[in-house]
């Protein structure tokens, strides 16, 4: 249900929530994990109510997940211990987008777990 505000903004929940868990595409099929929420992000941050603050959020552990991942690789070759970072950065790359859709489902604020923010 969208219910539109006065300022123009509706409110809209569940686009939140899928926008979210469009950062899983890089799973499913290889890519779209960072191209499909910034393109939702940037075609409605001035239209549904929380968008703005949703889509930083994500964009933000995208490109974050990214830096790590390329990272890990020569720490992998040099340490032997990038292979800990990598799994770390899969796991957090699977599991936060759905802890952070529900919690747009329930009108609450993102919360990612070691994000940069690059975009604020």
């Amino acid at each position: 249900m969208q219910i539109v505000s006065e300022s123009g903004l509706r409110e809209d929940r569940p686009l939140l929530s899928v926008m979210h868990l469009t950062q899983l595409l890089s799973y499913l099929i290889g890519f779209g994990g960072l191209i499909v929420p910034l393109v939702l992000w940037l075609s409605t941050r001035n239209r549904v109510i929380g968008m703005d603050e949703h889509g930083k959020a994500a964009v933000n552990l995208q490109l974050s997940l990214l830096l790590y991942a390329i990272l890990s690789i020569p720490a992998i070759l040099l340490l032997g211990l990038g292979i800990l970072t990598l799994i770390g950065t899969l796991i957090l790359g699977f599991v936060m987008p759905i802890v952070n859709a529900v919690r747009a489902g329930q009108d609450e604020s993102p919360s990612y777990f070691m994000t940069i923010p690059f975009i604020s």
